[in-house]
């Protein structure tokens, strides 16, 4: 099978960082589908593995993916052959950067009906990291009663963020503030359901409060946590909640002490990189959000659509997320001939 592999932790612009390589075709074991993959994305893991994560042999990157399956595990349920399928695969297994991959059928739903490929392959991953932030660390609750509580986005444009304003816009009753910076981004965060947007440039609590916001209860932080730390926990209400995705390099948390404050990390690979007792609720997840995309109430977030899959496009990807900025997803389909 066609794959993109890298074998040493090399710059973006070397030509050898990523490189095309035929592999052998992988063998699924009984809990697993195999998948034809048609469509991925590009997401900040892959070039932090391709950077930090030396590999013993060529690794396979990469974990959105849509597909169709090719073959069953004798144990894995609720799929069968032929079937339009979508996933973020586990982050100790070989990745989506492949013509077929072997995949825990539990972490798999249906893709949605209403979406091409390449515009679906933009949603999985990013898709379960903002559920999981959003109404299991942060504590939101789905519904449209109003309970007082203000979110603020940090970081608002990027993949995560342009799911997360979108779920919690349109399934809870909080009050949304995204921030960005460019007046593209800005507009795409009113598009996706933002209430207000604010300048990350400028000091966040000047801000709120010319919004008539004194202090906001709940912080979802996708980026660059250390540098707006200590403005989070200027902003947030007492008991608030902080939730961040990224990887500081450290953190003073003694400054939440005083307003009872809490930290909650996100990392959407825990389930299946520990094979929780409830690993099948992102296969679940999965199928709620193509139900919800079906139905109009959550869209696609890709934006750019890279071409084929193969190193050359791949590397633009890495080096894409690498300069940052990025609104939305980037994604690449099919392998060519």
């Amino acid at each position: 099978m066609k794959a993109v592999v890298y074998k040493e932790s090399l710059q973006i612009d070397h030509p050898e960082a990523l490189i095309d390589l035929e592999l052998p075709d992988p063998q699924p074991g009984p809990g697993d589908l195999l998948v034809r993959v048609e469509a991925i994305s590009v997401n900040p893991v892959d070039y932090k593995v391709r950077q930090l994560m030396p590999p013993e042999g060529p690794r396979v990157l990469g974990w959105d993916a849509v597909g169709t399956v090719v073959s069953v595990g004798e144990s894995a349920k609720g799929f069968e052959q032929g079937d339009s399928v979508w996933y973020a695969g586990a982050f100790t297994r070989p990745g989506t950067n492949a013509e077929l991959q072997c995949v825990d059928a539990r972490i798999v739903s249906r893709a949605p009906a209403s979406l091409s490929a390449a515009e679906a392959a933009a949603l999985p991953l990013t898709s379960i990291t903002a559920w999981e932030l959003l109404f299991e660390r942060l504590g939101i609750k789905p519904g449209k009663d109003p309970r007082g509580e203000v979110l603020l986005v940090s970081g608002a444009a990027g993949g995560v963020g342009s799911i997360l304003l979108q779920l919690a816009s349109r399934l809870t009753g909080a009050t949304v503030i995204a921030t960005a910076g460019r007046p593209e981004s800005r507009e795409w965060a009113h598009s996706l359901g933002a209430h207000h947007v604010i300048d990350y440039r400028e000091p966040l609590a000047p801000q709120l409060e010319e919004l008539g916001i004194e202090a906001v209860t709940h912080v979802a932080s996708l980026t660059h946590t250390d540098t707006y730390f200590a403005q989070f926990v200027e902003i947030l209400a007492p008991f608030g909640h902080l939730a961040l995705i990224d990887d500081p390099p450290s953190l003073d948390i003694s400054a939440m002490k005083s307003r009872s404050l809490s930290l909650h990390w996100e990392f959407m690979f825990s389930r299946s990189m520990f094979e929780t007792a409830d690993m099948g609720a992102q296969g679940r997840l999965l199928q709620e959000v193509a139900a919800l995309v079906d139905t109009g109430v959550l869209r696609t977030t890709m934006t750019q659509q890279l071409g084929t899959i193969c190193a050359e496009n791949l590397r633009r990807g890495h080096a894409l997320l690498e300069q940052g900025g990025i609104r939305g997803k980037a994604v690449l389909a099919g392998f060519g001939e």
